[in-house]
This record gives C-alpha cells, structure tokens and sequence, in this order.
C-alpha cells in the first residue's frame, strides 16, 4: 500500500512539472507551422516555435524526425522545447520537422536514406537528409525573423541519425550539431549486431516498415502488430520466440506486408544496401562543432555514438571541435532527470542527467550559437561507470596501455598473462535449447534495455558457457579503451556459429545491498554485465562474403567489443563469458551453414562442439589499427 500511494505521489508530481512546462511554453513561446519545399519540390512539415520576447536575436535549434513533431492541433503546444529545460528558457528558436514520407510532411519513407556526395542545390533529384537539413535551412534563414543567422542541430536516436546524416556537406550556417544516441550503420547497431539479427525487436520493425499514403496525424501502422500478437504467451519473452521457430515464419505469416523486414530479410549480409546506408562511411568535410552523446549502457545504440565520433575524429583531423560523452545511461535517459539513475538493478548516482544538461549540454550550444564564454569543454567526457564518476580525458580513446586478458584451466583468467594457455575449452552448442540473455522472466518489449547491467549467474550455471574469472582483486584496476577478442575456435559437428564475449564485474560475496537495490535482488556475489558482444562467425573474413568453417579445423574469430571506461573495484573480480547462443536477444544461428539464415528450416538447426583455444585473449585498450585486425569490410 505504501509503495501504492508513493507511485501516486511521483505520478501527481510528474504530471504536474509537465503541465507547468506546457504552460510556460505557451506563455513564452509562439507556435507557427510551415510546408517547407526541398529541392525536388517534396514538401515537409515544420513547427516553428519562437520567443514572444523579439527584442534579441535568437539561434535557429534544430530537430528532424520520424517520430512526429506532435501536437498538431493549433492552440496546443509542446510540454517543453528543446534538448533540455534550461536551453528552453535560455531562449531559442525551436524547429521541429517531419521527414520525408513521416506523419505530416510529403514524400517516401526511407530507413536510414543513402549519402548522396556533393549536394548540390542545382541537381533537384539528388535527395538525402543532408540535402533536406540544407533546404530547410536555407528557408528559416530567409524566412524567419529574429535569428542570429546560427542554426544548430540535436536528436536523439533515429532523430540522432538524422542529425549525423547533415554533418557532412553541411550549410555555412550549421555551427553546432550533437548527434545523440545515434544510429551509425544498421548492420552493426539496433537491428544488428556485428551481422546476427535482434530478434528481441520484432515488434518494432511496423514502426518502420510501412509506408503512408498521404500526410497524417494519425498512426497508420497500429493493426500492423495484429499477427504477432495473436500468437499469445507474450509474457515470457523466451518461449513466445521460441515458439515461433525459424526467421522464416515471420516472413511468412507475421511481417509479409513490412518493406523494412523484407529488407533485412534478403541482405543477410554486408552488400552494398547497407554499406551505403551508413552514414559513418560518409563523415568527410565536416567542419562545424560536434558534440556526439552515447549511454554506456544503450542496448539500441551503443555502436553509433562512439563510431560516428571516431570516424569524425579521424576523417576531419583539422576539426579542433569534436567531442564525445558517453554517461551511465539507457537510451536517451540523459534527457530526462529522475533524480537516481538506474540501469536494471544498478544505481550509478543522483542527478547525473541534470549535471549533464547544466555543465555540458547547454553551455556547449551557448557558446557555439550565441557567442557565450567558452567552457572549455574536453575532447571527451566519459563516465567510470565502476568508480561511478565522471573523467575527462584529451583524446578518446585513451593512450595509457594495454590489459590482456588470458584464460587457463579450472576457468581462472589471468591479466597480462606472461604465455598463453595450451588447453582447450569446448561446451556444446545446441540452437534448440539457446542461454537466454536475461535473468529473469520478461514479456516481449518493443526493444531490450535492462539486460545490459544484468546479472549473468543465471548463464554461468550453465553447461554451454564457458565461465573465466580472475582471483579477488587486491587493488582497483581500470579498463579504459577498445576491447578486442582474439578467439582462436575449433567447430566440431557444425559449420557455422557465433560468438558472445561477455565482460563482467564480480561482487564480493559479501556485499550489501544499496538504498536503491530493488528487493528481490541481492547484490552479494553480483555478476553485473559491464560489456558484451556477439559475432556471426561466417563473417570473420568478410561481412560482404560469408563463409562456412571447416570443421575439425583451427580458425581465428576476432571482433570488437564496444567500448569501456569502468574500474574494477578492490575485492571484484573480473569475469569472462564465452557461448553461442544469446536468445531471443539474438536469433538463433542453425549452425548449418545456409546462405540465408532468415531462409533457414528447422532441420537446420544442429548441435555441434565448440572449442575455445587457450591461446584465445581479450585485449583492453590500446588496440592500434583496430580496423585491420577486423574481419573485412568491403566498400
């Protein structure tokens, strides 16, 4: 009863910040919507919201989306405007758009639209979202009153995208972009990982993957989950996908209409329909202000923040404005200040979205659009996320050394072990029977978050992970940089598998739970997930030409984890996990080898052996050259 009545506290309270925000948007700002034309004549929607106050000039804030840009009823106004509360009062000309084909403004849908080169006004048919951030900025300079003749851009996830896709070839007047939470390459983020789909995100792809047939203000895509939810048992998320069987079926009789499904479902590989929907292959001549901001713990994208600074970083190296934060956050929750931040079980501090929307957020746009005393801001702002604080650092990623980490018999995992281990581990894999990826029962979601700080005993009490842990640790030791696994593998029964590489913080036994600690969990003897990853093993050598494994035979399996800055505390242990199914996280690879998984039968599935050499490693930090020591990546 008492947790009863506090939920309705924090709910009155909420509702009541949201409706004082609303009103001081009303109260301060003035709504105007416009069709905006691009250069091929397709129309878009803009909500324009400007300061009552016209005795200043204000900057341009920009958002594009395909999410709406609602409300669109005149007279109703947006709960608040902006990246944060103190950017709205601070005072900004807000500009809210529809992409292409989305909600209100005209046109076709396209995920993720390919980088047309040049962008050149003249050629009217040469459309993607950098040309329509151009257009639609041009319009607002000339169209527009009050503004200082500086527009700056934000979003967060597919919006994020969009804000990524308008920094190469941008307009003069675009001086500051932050790119948050953003989708760099389908192949390797949200709907992929490292080529193995999410099946965890089945119910998102109607969202996607139908188009409208005029502007609208109403959803046209919500029967679209009709056939999947009519399959039942949607409580227990593991069983629901396992029941429904190979890919296959969902092409057959859940998602036949859905164009985005039909897309993932016939490039199975890195061909040329993703590699040029990635927008990190086109992040040259960008020469404005970028501030990109990830969550450590963002299970949609991880990938795309740190590869879109990263490749901003090295293709534009005369750029002296790029920076990177990466906080102790899900996806987007940086946006929203809830007084703790939680990630599943996990307390990482108070206030922490509010520090970076006070110090960071909005003095960064202050200063680049109006003008405002420099913060002084580093190269890259990073959250320890075991030391639970922030750190600064002149470059990203950090130059101070390399940690290896080696496995030897009786599961024990040695750090900068001085030779590498002759044994050999082996578990039996078996796609009928996959290691779920939570610890607890969950129904379907539109997409998996909590699992990213999950406790993993639940796996290391099975047969088919390997499990290495180091002994106690009698000092702090902190893992900053790159993570590379070195996996040298032997396939026995089976062609084909992928790999899960887990790294994970181990509490002591003895340890108590905090203030926050929700009360069916027991932090003693924790196996918190800190960072993990999965490959699809047919694309070691190239993710545009898959290949089968010999079986009987040693191959090298190497992948990148994504990125870490996190302090093993005095007492913690360090742990490694090793499988080959991630369920339903991932879909479940037959094993077989087939050219198409999503074409797969359920004859295909097939148990089989795996063997992890001892000779196998982790390495942490200093991984120089990163990208050669990577399967190919055909261009």
């Amino acid at each position: 009863m008492r947790n009863f009545f506090l939920f309705l506290i924090i709910g009155f309270f909420a509702f009541a910040e949201a409706s004082c925000q609303e009103n001081y948007v009303k109260e301060n700002y003035d709504k105007t919507t416009y069709q905006i034309p691009m250069r091929d004549g397709v129309k878009l929607y803009t909500v324009v919201y400007s300061p009552k106050d016209t005795s200043q000039d204000y900057p341009i804030m920009m958002q594009r989306t395909c999410y709406s840009v609602r409300p669109y009823e005149e007279g109703k106004y947006k709960r608040s405007l902006g990246p944060n509360p103190y950017m709205m009062k601070e005072g900004y000309i807000f500009v809210y758009q529809d992409v292409r084909g989305r909600w209100m403004s005209e046109g076709e849908f396209d995920n993720m639209r390919p980088h047309v080169p040049g962008n050149d006004p003249k050629n009217k048919n040469d459309i993607d979202e950098s040309s329509d951030t151009y257009d639609t900025i041009e319009w607002l300079l000339k169209n527009l009153k009050n503004h200082n003749g500086k527009v700056g851009q934000w979003g967060i996830s597919y919006p994020g995208f969009y804000t990524a896709a308008a920094l190469p070839e941008a307009h003069p007047a675009l001086v500051a972009s932050s790119p948050q939470a953003p989708i760099g390459d389908f192949f390797f983020d949200d709907f992929h990982h490292m080529g193995a789909t999410l099946q965890s995100y089945l119910m998102a792809y109607p969202v996607f993957g139908h188009q409208t047939e005029e502007p609208t203000t109403q959803s046209w895509y919500n029967d679209k989950w009709n056939k999947l939810r009519e399959r039942g048992g949607m409580n227990d998320s593991y069983t629901f996908n396992m029941n429904i069987g190979p890919l296959s079926t969902v092409t057959d009789s859940i998602y036949p209409d859905n164009f985005f499904w039909n897309d993932v479902a016939t490039h199975p590989n890195y061909d040329e329909f993703w590699q040029k929907r990635a927008i990190i292959n086109h992040l040259d001549n960008v020469d404005h202000a970028v501030m990109t901001v990830g969550g450590w713990f963002d299970a949609e994208d991880l990938y795309g923040p740190l590869n879109i600074y990263k490749n901003v970083e090295q293709r534009n190296p005369n750029n002296p404005n790029n920076m990177i934060v990466m906080g102790p956050w899900s996806h987007g929750d940086w946006s929203r200040e809830r007084g703790k931040q939680m990630v599943n079980h996990i307390h990482f501090g108070d206030s922490i979205s509010d520090f970076y929307q006070k110090n960071i957020e909005k003095p960064f746009f202050d200063y680049h659009l109006k003008g405002k005393s420099n913060p002084n801001l580093p190269e890259a702002y990073m959250f320890d996320t075991g030391k639970k604080e922030w750190k600064q650092f002149a470059q990203w990623p950090p130059r101070d050394g390399k940690i290896t980490l080696g496995f030897q018999e009786n599961g024990k995992l040695v750090i900068n072990p001085k030779s590498t281990s002759q044994a050999q581990f082996s578990y039996i894999s078996d796609p009928n029977k996959p290691v779920p990826f939570r610890s607890e029962i969950k129904p379907v979601t539109f997409t998996p978050r909590a699992y990213m700080t999950d406790d993993q005993r639940h796996a290391s009490f099975r047969p088919d992970v390997l499990t290495f842990k180091t002994d106690i640790l009698d000092e702090d030791l902190t893992l900053s940089g790159e993570i590379l696994a070195k996996l040298d593998v032997i396939l026995k029964g089976i062609n084909d598998a992928d790999f899960i590489v887990k790294l994970i913080d181990v509490y002591p036994t003895n340890m108590e739970n905090g203030e926050h600690t929700p009360d069916h969990i027991s932090l003693a003897g924790y196996q918190q997930l800190v960072r993990a990853e999965t490959f699809r093993g047919r694309f070691r050598n190239n993710f545009a030409q898959p290949e089968a494994f010999k079986e009987g035979q040693e191959e090298e399996v190497n992948f990148p984890l994504q990125d870490i800055l996190h302090t093993f505390k005095k007492g913690h242990r360090v742990m490694i996990q090793i499988h080959s199914t991630w369920f339903p996280y991932i879909d479940r690879n037959p094993q077989k080898y087939v050219e198409n998984i999503f074409e797969a039968k359920q004859e295909d599935f097939t148990t089989g052996t795996i063997i992890i050499k001892g000779s196998s490693t982790v390495e942490i930090g200093e991984n120089d050259g990163i990208e050669q020591k990577l399967p190919q990546i055909k261009m």
